[in-house]
């Protein structure tokens, strides 16, 4: 790969729940995980149940990256205690969420999700370097001397963040997990994927259907297109799959969405996007 070029990998691409079975076998049923690679820097997205299928590529591996979290909500966290990367002590990781202060500490979070009753052991079972780093969202974070990430609020139940990855010229956003108001194009989100090589959005519901869900913290794959539009995104990719949506639904949005705004895709685990 080239040392100015920024790559993005899908490993888990549905939202709430992993789901397995052949009506889910094309797109996938990983829940939430981007891999983005930047010259020889790895950052991930999420740590959903997509995270372990990750980590089986890692093994053996040396490995110096930062997991940033969109929230600690169970689908986004539930591969953290099976990334067989954490158990090796020559890695270093640092662990970023800006949702959780001042009530709470990702350290305090993840120890809490990893509790018995509901885990047999805790965070301290990891072997490799692990740094919890809390922040507050909206501020602007240097991972790598090129590699910069602007942070901002989204809205959904318990606060979450955005993210937009910025690197040798491009920009990827990754916009997962965020409550629209029908007809108020949302201007944090509109920030974040200002003019975006790469913008990942949640769509896990459908403007026709959104109304008895309201409050559930999500958005439309109609919404990602008109806020695509506004902000000027080269490549869309609807993300955070709906666990009901089978393929042949995903394939039904994906034919509908590329015919209202060209270029727009409907992502897929293994899916590898080069801007």
């Amino acid at each position: 790969m080239n040392g100015a070029q920024i790559q993005v990998k899908f490993w888990g691409v549905r939202g709430s729940i992993a789901c397995s079975g052949e009506a889910t076998r094309r797109y996938g049923g990983n829940t939430s995980c981007l891999e983005v690679t930047c010259g020889g820097r790895r950052v991930i997205l999420d740590g959903g149940t997509g995270l372990r299928y990750l980590g089986t590529t890692l093994i053996g591996q040396v490995q110096d990256c930062d997991l940033l979290l969109s929230h600690t909500h169970y689908d986004h966290i539930a591969g953290i205690p099976f990334f067989a990367p954490f158990f090796d002590p020559r890695n270093r990781f640092r662990l970023w969420a800006g949702h959780l202060a001042p009530e709470s500490s990702l350290r305090e979070t993840m120890e809490r999700f990893m509790h018995a009753p509901l885990f047999p052991v805790p965070p301290a079972i990891f072997r490799a370097t692990m740094e919890y780093r809390d922040f507050p969202v909206g501020e602007r974070l240097r991972l790598a001397p090129r590699l910069e990430v602007v942070t901002g609020k989204l809205n959904h139940p318990n606060r979450a963040t955005g993210y937009r990855l910025e690197y040798g010229g491009k920009a990827v956003a990754y916009i997962t997990d965020t409550e629209h108001k029908p007809g108020q194009p949302d201007a944090e989100v509109l920030r974040l994927i200002d003019r975006a090589d790469i913008a990942v959005y949640d769509a896990m519901f459908d403007d026709a259907t959104l109304g008895p869900k309201t409050g559930f913290g999500h958005s439309t794959w109609q919404e990602a297109l008109r806020l695509a539009e506004l902000a000027k995104v080269k490549t869309l990719a609807i993300f955070h799959h709906d666990p009901e949506s089978d393929d042949a639904r995903l394939d039904a949005i994906a034919a509908e969405a590329a015919r209202m705004r060209p270029g727009t895709i409907v992502a897929k685990e293994g899916m590898v996007l080069i801007p």
